[in-house]
């Protein structure tokens, strides 16, 4: 995935910045004081620093939006505002489905393991913020969970084994779409520590995944 072409940045990286500071600008990352937009921008200065292109630093900004914001924001809104790339790249970070307008989200897991399979068979260009994404939550929950311990699950709505594998499912999911290089080296590392940290196993994940899948379809029977 590396790039080393210069990559020429200019006003549109400029209303970008300015269009995540009115969509997130008051918003906190879970349970916590941090602002939101350091997440942004940390996202998009790994997308840069990896030879990304100003439309991927683009919607590494605009990552969030339609998923965290879609009461502001419209695909449609993105792509004539910038362009079709931006927005495909920002709908291939967003594990909402389509169209959604807000309102209750489906079941976390059915939503999680529905976006790890479209991550297999998205094209490896629009995964680079993707994986951006995850490499910068899993340095901040590597970081908190050694300060806060196992406190720190409390956040996420999937719990410690749910979020540990669903970053470790991702990984697959990334490599099975094309995706190489540092960044996807690194990622694999920061797994790693995570289920180091943790304590995990993949026999722990799977048994995991198995249970979550059982109750998905006994839910559906049930309806």
């Amino acid at each position: 995935m590396e790039n080393t072409t210069r990559v020429t940045l200019g006003p549109r990286l400029g209303a970008a910045a300015e269009l995540a500071v009115k969509l997130h600008g008051t918003q906190v990352k879970k349970r916590t004081e941090t602002p939101y937009l350091a997440h942004l921008f940390s996202v998009c200065s790994l997308v840069l620093a990896d030879g990304g292109s100003e439309n991927e630093a683009i919607a590494a900004l605009l990552h969030d939006a339609l998923e965290d914001r879609p009461d502001a924001i419209t695909p449609e809104a993105i792509q004539d505002r910038f362009n079709e790339e931006v927005l495909e790249i920002v709908v291939a970070c967003t594990d909402v489905p389509p169209g959604w307008k807000g309102g209750e989200k489906p079941p976390w897991f059915k939503r999680k393991r529905d976006y790890i399979e479209r991550v297999r068979h998205e094209p490896a260009r629009f995964l680079r913020v993707a994986l951006a994404d995850k490499v910068d939550n899993i340095r901040s929950i590597l970081r908190d969970h050694g300060e806060l311990g196992d406190a720190l699950w409390r956040r996420f709505n999937g719990g410690q084994t749910g979020s540990v594998w669903y970053y470790h499912k991702l990984l697959g999911a990334f490599r099975d779409a094309g995706l190489s290089g540092r960044r996807l080296d690194e990622y694999d590392k920061l797994v790693g520590q995570l289920l180091n940290q943790t304590g995990l196993s993949a026999s722990d994940l799977a048994h995991y995944e198995s249970g979550e899948t059982d109750r998905l379809v006994s839910s559906a029977v049930m309806r």
